[in-house]
């Protein structure tokens, strides 16, 4: 993703999914009975107690993703997470204190009780909650040089690979080993779920296209952002031509005219139902449209579509959609 069109992507792309953590591995094991042992037992508990304490108290210097050079926790306790993958934090293990809220989410329930930041961050909200680590998804510097004001606060590409940002926070909060457990898992669940799509019919080499229509009858094809980071991985669909141009320039969506659907349009299409009123209007228009309905995909019935705010790139969205995918595409 281009820096320059972040914050109309936090805009555009806010989505998420539930995931099953494997068990961490750095659990202490309970020592047999008797005395020498329970006192044992006893000395480490204590040890380990104040290993953690020490490490909360600990502080390291991180360089973020647009270079800055910040001094962070070791194990951050209170951390406000502003942008779109929400969800990857939730899946370490880690309930931001605050965050850039955005309602039907697969784990609206696990955010209750965060404090909504807004867009763009309000400095106020921030400093009202105590944070000690500031995860911010911009690269505006002007907000940055006001929010890095309340707490250390690095920047993050939340549009990067779904691998690369889980070790990223992985290291950052202190949870290396669930970010690798969580990406075998994942890795291990994606290959399962292509298996059995292509058991199902979908053949080798077939192309995807995702479109949504935004606010002012505005249609976009979605590329390196959202739910084509899952199609167009290992095993998946492939962009189309017109698709690939821009992903080669490093863009997770374009906009276009209903004239250059046909340009776009992939053997199977994906249309990510909008939020609001009148871009949902404008959705049915398009599906209602000549051009819609003489499209290959549309008139072989390979369409499927899916909620805007569900059909995200973050970790636990991702782990919806690999059970919601083969429920639509499977016949």
């Amino acid at each position: 993703m281009k820096k320059g069109i972040r914050n109309t992507a936090v805009l555009f792309t806010v989505t998420w999914l539930s995931i099953l953590l494997l068990a961490c591995g750095n659990q202490a094991t309970t020592p047999a009975a008797g005395a020498d042992d329970s006192k044992a037992a006893t000395e480490t508990t204590e040890t380990q107690t104040a290993t953690e304490e020490t490490n909360e108290a600990e502080t390291r210097v991180f360089k973020d993703w647009t270079g800055h050079e910040v001094e962070v926790p070791v194990t951050p306790k209170r951390v406000i997470y502003h942008g779109e993958v929400t969800g990857d934090l939730l899946a370490l293990g880690v309930v931001p204190v605050g965050i850039l809220r955005q309602d039907g989410t697969v784990y609206d329930d696990q955010v209750a009780q965060a404090e909504d930041v807004g867009f763009p961050i309000s400095v106020e909200k921030a400093l009202a909650l105590n944070p000690d680590l500031i995860i911010f998804s911009n690269s505006d510097e002007a907000q940055y040089d006001q929010i890095s004001k309340v707490a250390p606060t690095v920047t993050f590409d939340s549009f990067g690979s779904i691998e690369d940002r889980m070790r990223i926070l992985g290291d950052l909060l202190n949870k290396k080993q669930e970010a690798e457990d969580w990406i075998t898992a994942h890795q291990k669940a994606t290959e399962e779920m292509w298996t059995q799509l292509h058991e199902n019919g979908l053949k080798e080499g077939e192309t995807a296209s995702v479109f949504t229509m935004y606010p002012g009858n505005r249609l976009f094809v979605m590329a390196g952002a959202g739910l084509p980071q899952l199609l167009y991985g290992k095993d998946g669909l492939k962009p189309t031509a017109e698709i690939q141009k821009v992903l080669d320039e490093d863009m997770g969506f374009v906009e276009i005219s209903t004239e250059k659907l046909s340009d776009f349009a992939g053997d199977r299409i994906f249309i990510l139902d909008p939020v609001t009123d009148d871009a949902k209007q404008s959705t049915k228009e398009l599906l209602d449209s000549s051009i819609w309905k003489n499209l290959p995909a549309v008139k072989e019935g390979k369409v499927y579509r899916f909620d805007i705010v569900k059909a995200s790139s973050d970790a636990l969205s991702r782990e919806w959609l690999l059970q919601e995918l083969p429920k639509q595409m499977i016949q």
